[in-house]
């Protein structure tokens, strides 16, 4: 009975689809590629970096999870088991680092949310971008103050309000999809079908947006601790992992095609990233009669969940790079905690790098629409440094051979497997490296300066916690 009991309590391949789905995918995604890759031209680019970059990553995912299931599934003790501390610290402190550009672009999101919740138009973008940026650091020190009070009912807000806005999502989609058969409205563009419409232009641009694609489709390291909690992993994993691949794909291409019935590709608007959300649900609202009901549903979910998203990114990452690597290349005062649990001095860090990302971008970007793309674009270069560290453990763990044993292997052989690893990180590499150059001289600046300036006080930090220690030795 004990036994029955246990493997009922196994998740189910399609139960392992739907929850690293969630995890992966938004609406937001699509907005980006619409935006980036000139419309309906996005289903291709999105095909070719499902099938030649996602479903290899997430099954090397899998393997590495399952091969070391009792660390917690965190990429820094994969390094710390397969290469050792000095460079898992490295590989924590980038997980943790990258999270400030992303946590400084929150605060606009929740604005921005508020503003179409509140008024359901796009007025936020004729602000003054300095007022803006002076708004949004107010914003973003009340969530660091209510991050120091440890509140763990955030986290269910942070759960509710993300399963509304995702299901507000895949609802758009859907009845989008729908509204020429059950409303016949003739507000709808017609889409050229034809091969022409849906043919990207291979060009500098294509790869130079490249990392909108990567970060859209990154962070699948975060379902790595159910691989073994599955039925059969050697089976079940890879079906829940290439169902998820389906299903993005499938989303993102219908949500692509239901954003061309209402958006020209010819013609996309400048402020798409910054509205294109809510354009599309007060769009979906007039078709179905209902106003402006969905674009305040979705304005009033998405609000909540940027906002809990922010709260949430500034303490848990903080937190697991000082819960799991080694404090001897971490600076002592960095453990100092007040009574609430709440890493006092970490936050202060938090607080001084957003700030400055917050602010300085407000004096050399002169539009709210032109800062939010920037922002987009800033996050893609830095965000998938954290995912060259999977590749890294995976090159290590194929290259240990049979030293870590796994229930689940993507492929046996240590030297095609060490191959597909390096395509992951070249590729990720090259998003990265080409993601950041810009036009705009202030954009290219700061696109260079942020990434480099937070690998390297990683550096200064691990050489200040070795010359406290030599000092206490001596």
């Amino acid at each position: 009975m004990n036994q029955k009991n246990k493997q009922e309590k196994k998740l189910l391949w399609h139960s392992l689809a739907l929850m690293s789905f969630t995890s992966v995918w938004g609406f937001g995604n699509v907005i980006n590629g619409f935006s980036y890759y000139n419309g309906l031209k996005a289903i291709v680019a999105w095909v070719i970096i499902f099938v030649l970059y996602f479903i290899p990553y997430a099954l090397m995912v899998g393997e590495l999870g399952s091969a070391f299931k009792s660390m917690g599934g965190g990429v820094s003790s994969w390094i710390h088991e397969t290469i050792g501390p000095r460079i898992a610290f490295y590989a924590g402190w980038t997980y943790w680092i990258v999270h400030m550009p992303y946590i400084s672009q929150k605060p606009s999101s929740t604005l921005i949310a508020l503003s179409w919740a509140i008024f359901r138009d796009k007025r936020i973008s004729s602000m003054n971008t300095v007022v803006l940026q002076i708004v949004c650091l107010l914003v973003f020190f009340f969530a660091l103050w209510l991050a120091g009070k440890g509140l763990s009912v955030l986290k269910n807000i942070s759960s509710v309000a993300g399963t509304c806005s995702f299901i507000m999502s895949i609802l758009f989609v859907v009845m989008m999809i729908a509204a020429p058969g059950i409303t016949g409205n003739p507000g709808l563009l017609e889409i050229d079908w034809s091969l022409k419409t849906f043919t990207p232009n291979f060009d500098m641009s294509f790869f130079m947006n490249f990392s909108i694609l990567v970060f859209a489709v990154g962070g699948i390291e975060r379902i790595s601790p159910y691989v073994n909690k599955t039925k059969d992993p050697a089976k079940d994993f890879p079906k829940g992992m290439i169902a998820t691949a389906a299903m993005v794909c499938v989303c993102a291409i219908l949500g692509t095609v239901a954003m061309g019935m209402m958006i020209d590709s010819n013609n996309i608007p400048e402020d798409l990233l910054t509205n294109g959300a809510y354009y599309c649900f007060q769009t979906l609202g007039n078709y179905y009669g209902v106003g402006d009901l969905f674009v305040i549903l979705y304005g009033l979910t998405n609000m909540a969940c940027q906002f809990s998203v922010l709260i949430m990114s500034i303490d848990a990452p903080l937190r697991m790079l000082l819960e799991s690597a080694d404090d001897t290349y971490i600076p002592k005062a960095m453990f100092k905690q007040n009574e609430h649990g709440a890493y006092t001095n970490g936050h202060k860090l938090v607080a001084i790098i957003v700030s400055v990302l917050i602010i300085i971008p407000a004096f050399g970007i002169g539009s709210v629409d032109e800062l939010v793309k920037w922002l987009v674009k800033l996050n893609s270069v830095c965000m998938p440094l954290r995912y060259l560290w999977v590749f890294v453990a995976y090159i290590a763990l194929k290259k240990a051979g049979e030293k870590f044993p796994a229930e689940y292997r993507f492929v046996k052989s240590k030297t095609f497997g060490m191959i597909l690893g390096a395509w992951c990180f070249l590729v990720t590499a090259f998003a990265c490296i080409t993601g950041i150059y810009s036009e705009d001289p202030f954009q290219l600046v700061m696109n260079i300066v942020t990434p480099f300036f937070m690998v390297a006080l990683g550096f200064i930090m691990s050489n200040i916690a070795k010359k406290q220690k030599a000092k206490l030795e001596g």
